[in-house]
């Protein structure tokens, strides 16, 4: 029977209070298909582990978060992005996930050249996407709210997003529509289209955006519906747009942290069924 959770992916950090065991179970149990993970926890449990884990119990790795930090202007710093990146390309093909999300870095220290950085980013990402294709990896750059230009990403809108994507084949290089960082944004629907047409989503994720911001922005992501975000919008405009993946959702929010792992899960899919579907 359809359920209407098809395509729902539950992002790790959205229950972080679970061992990725008690991640695994959770969505087994909830008939959840899909998992977005990240590279700490990962790594804390096993990256072989982890993959043998999720797939005996059935599921699929929407998304694997994340690389990027690219914007160094000093060169050691940048070999180390750089390896750090193609790490992260190797375990996210061993878990076997073809979307390496990239949050792709704000300005170094003291600087203020947000061109110059962006140039960075895009002469990193030419360097690795030829490595991520040979291991079956699209590289994701996501656009962050403009409240992390500084110190998170340079990249801000789906625009910029799009305009470092396009200088290579979508195949190797995509973007994420992430509606918790772009809601604001009234270029964002025919930006979607263009995403559309290139092939270039790789990835699209829901939050959403609440106010005033109880943690600070980053930690202050909201449970679908109890924002301002129209996030069925977006889902159906990144369908009209031609993407059948996952939908993932990713709430950082130390409210939902604190309870119990199965009583949020159950709340995100009624809420995922009633603000997305």
């Amino acid at each position: 029977m359809n359920s209407g959770i098809e395509r729902f992916s539950l992002n790790q950090q959205t229950i972080r209070q679970w061992s990725l065991p008690e991640l695994v179970a959770g969505c087994t149990a909830a008939g959840v298909r899909y998992v977005g993970l990240w590279r700490e926890p990962v790594r804390a449990y096993g990256l072989r582990a982890a993959a043998r884990l999720v797939r005996e119990a059935g599921l699929a790795v929407s998304s694997l978060c994340r690389g990027g930090f690219l914007t160094a202007a000093d060169p050691a710093e940048r070999i180390a992005a750089v390896d750090d990146n193609r790490a992260a390309i190797e375990e996210a093909a061993v878990l076997g996930t073809g979307t390496l999300v990239l949050v792709c870095g704000g300005l170094p220290p003291g600087s203020r050249d947000l061109s110059g950085a962006r140039e960075r980013i895009a002469d990193a990402l030419g360097e690795l996407a030829p490595y991520a294709a040979a291991h079956g990896v699209r590289l994701a750059v996501e656009p962050l709210h403009p409240l992390f230009a500084s110190d998170r990403s340079v990249v801000s809108t789906l625009r910029q997003a799009l305009d470092l994507a396009e200088r290579f084949p979508a195949e190797r290089v995509g973007v994420v529509v992430d509606a918790y960082h772009l809601w604001w944004d009234d270029t964002v629907a025919g930006q979607l289209a263009r995403a559309g047409r290139g092939g270039r989503i790789a990835a699209l994720q829901l939050a959403d955006w609440i106010t005033p911001l109880p943690e600070g922005a980053l930690l202050g992501r909201g449970q679908l519906g109890d924002g301002s975000v129209d996030l069925r919008w977006f889902r159906e405009r990144a369908d009209a747009a031609g993407y059948t993946g996952p939908v993932e959702v990713e709430i950082f929010s130390p409210a939902l942290w604190a309870r119990d792992g199965a009583g949020v899960l159950a709340e995100v899919l009624e809420r995922y069924r009633t603000h997305v579907l």
